[in-house]
């Protein structure tokens, strides 16, 4: 069926999309959540190979679609998604760098708020007052409830969204420590400043994958269970907010 869309990046009719939609940054792992958790599961988008998905997780829909690399990909799909296509919360799923003496790898993350040097909130100043970059209160509350109810070593606090993977400033890492950051990654920001101008709700849970100041990191099999608690917590989280 040759589906006509507003959008140049995303090729499906609104229905197919659900309210809520989980949002990792690789394609294939998108492809792993629904494979692995949802039931009924129809490929929504191909363009682009940014692939997206919707089922049913215990009974309700649930959407899970790549965002690709950086605030720039991921604030373009989560743009059409909640302006072509009637979404109304978003939750990241990723990695990220730890930075704080109390982060270990395999911990969970979940962002508060996010700093950023990205120039994307740069259009949300106003007279020189930049908005804060934070999450919905509801959706955060209700996903820490979730960890603790699981047994699962979350922590609450702020992490930096960085549009430079490899930095020629390492003692930035050593500035953003001293200020409390618990970690650093690459899409939070933008995905919480696009979400809350648009008055959605958007959380970003994230697995620390290695630790910035140590060099410590996970083994693939380390790797994959941390995810799989990362995702269920998401997965749960999303069900609480779909009706």
């Amino acid at each position: 069926m040759i589906v006509t869309s507003p959008s140049a990046c995303i090729a499906a009719d609104p229905e197919q999309i659900a309210k809520v939609v989980l949002f990792p940054g690789d394609p294939l792992r998108a492809k792993t959540v629904a494979e692995t958790y949802l039931e009924d599961v129809v490929c929504f988008n191909t363009v682009r190979n940014m692939l997206g998905f919707t089922g049913t997780y215990k009974g309700k829909r649930i959407s899970v679609m790549g965002s690709g690399m950086g605030v720039p990909s991921a604030t373009l799909y989560l743009t059409e998604l909640y302006d072509f296509y009637g979404v109304e919360a978003c939750i990241r799923i990723g990695t990220a760098g730890g930075i704080s003496d109390d982060i270990k790898c395999r911990d969970l993350v979940i962002a508060m708020a996010a700093a950023t040097n990205s120039a994307y909130g740069h259009q949300y100043d106003f007279h020189g007052e930049r908005l804060p970059a934070v999450a919905s209160y509801d959706m955060l509350k209700t996903a820490d409830r979730i960890a603790e109810e699981k047994g699962v070593n979350a922590r609450v606090g702020s992490v930096f969204t960085t549009d430079i993977f490899y930095s020629v400033m390492p003692e930035r890492n050593e500035l953003l420590q001293k200020q409390n950051i618990l970690a650093v990654e690459m899409e939070t920001a933008g995905i919480y400043l696009t979400s809350q101008m648009k008055s959605k709700k958007a959380l970003s849970i994230l697995s620390i994958s290695d630790h910035v100041m140590t060099g410590e990191g996970l083994s693939a099999e380390d790797r994959q269970d941390s995810f799989r608690e990362m995702m269920e917590i998401a997965l749960e989280t999303a069900w609480e907010f779909t009706e």
